[in-house]
């Protein structure tokens, strides 16, 4: 996608072998591209969420393989190394796909052969995310088309969470991907972008990708939502998703859950956009079985943002010595959801929807 017209990915390798990324803690304040040199560099880009979202963190870790690889490519760097990137982030599901996808297709090469094989398929792992991605938005540029049809052509409003942009992956993102292609087909297309608390994701980096890409949009706070669905502001909303059951459950960041509450409340389409990676064939019920990551109590009693001065900083809005609960993210019942909006179609959140969208893969 774009920034002020100059298009990007989250994560590219240059020509002269260098890796890097858009450290997205930087964001919306600060433009950084950085290297990531070494396995260390990696796990805490992964860790610290320089970068964010299932898919690109799944991307990230394959580029790290790959450069670990290419300093040391023996069996025991290899094992060693799945550990190392997968200890970082338990719940995106993406991170152990890319891991074990690495690890498949390097373990039987020689030792000397890896890192030029590791290389080519992260390289092919990003260029499949960006497919993946794009296909993704032209299934739900259908749903908005549909709604935009019977409003007359009239303006369609979306509710987003979280970043499930082109940040949080390689490029397009996942619930943004069908609003970019709405915008590119002409439809009048307005995002009513979720701060997303404690992290900010929808205020730092989703509100900034529409700013920056000349997106028609709102930054709301999160307990917003169901006003404006209560008060018919809110045609649809489309949200991403960290990892997901057989059965359909959801696993996206906090708050995700409410919304698709609020959704059902008011009978408003509640759709998650969902690669296939992002699929947990191994897991049934996602409330009982999804690992929740618990993060810092920092995230939650500080907020980052920039002073009057222009200086980027942390500020206490808790009274100090207040103890916090950071619990990374929520599931959404399969019940809650109207649809998933995969990269083959818009499948029904169920096992025998995903089994039927997903035969080749489906367990």
């Amino acid at each position: 996608m774009k920034i002020d017209g100059t298009h990007y990915r989250s994560i590219w390798r240059e020509a002269d072998g260098t890796v890097k990324i858009i450290d997205q803690r930087w964001l919306p304040h600060e433009l950084r591209i950085v290297p990531l040199t070494n396995r260390k560099e990696f796990a805490a880009a992964i860790r610290d969420m320089w970068v964010r979202g299932a898919p690109l963190i799944g991307a990230t870790a394959a580029y790290g393989v790959a450069v670990q690889m290419a300093h040391d490519p023996s069996d025991a760097s290899l094992a060693e190394t799945w550990d190392v990137l997968h200890e970082t982030r338990p719940t995106a599901i993406n991170l152990r796909w890319a891991l074990d996808e690495m690890t498949r297709v390097l373990k039987p090469l020689p030792a000397a052969d890896r890192a030029t094989a590791a290389f080519k398929r992260a390289a092919e792992i990003c260029d499949e995310d960006v497919e993946t991605n794009r296909q993704i938005g032209l299934h739900g540029l259908e749903l908005i088309r549909e709604i935009a049809a019977k409003k007359g052509g009239g303006r369609v409003n979306v509710l987003t969470h979280c970043n499930a942009g082109w940040l949080a992956t390689v490029d397009w993102g996942t619930a943004t991907s069908p609003i970019y292609h709405a915008i590119e087909a002409g439809i009048d297309v307005h995002v009513f972008v979720d701060e997303t608390r404690p992290r900010n994701q929808g205020a730092q980096l989703t509100a900034w990708e529409m700013l920056h890409h000349g997106v028609s949009h709102d930054l709301i706070v999160d307990n917003a939502g169901g006003h404006l669905m209560q008060h018919g502001e809110i045609d649809l909303c489309i949200v991403g998703t960290d990892r997901t059951t057989a059965q359909g459950d959801v696993c996206n960041k906090i708050g995700t859950y409410l919304k698709a509450l609020a959704a059902k409340d008011n009978n408003v389409p509640f759709y998650v956009a969902l690669p296939s990676p992002t699929i947990d064939w191994t897991v049934r019920d996602g409330v009982a079985e999804i690992p929740i990551e618990e993060r810092a109590q920092s995230e939650v009693t500080h907020v980052q943002g920039k002073m009057p001065s222009g200086v980027v900083g942390q500020v206490l809005i808790c009274p100090e010595g207040s103890p916090a609960r950071n619990p990374a993210f929520d599931v959404t019942p399969a019940r809650l959801v109207t649809g998933l909006i995969t990269e083959r179609g818009v499948a029904p959140a169920s096992a025998e929807g995903l089994a039927a969208m997903f035969p080749d893969r489906a367990s």
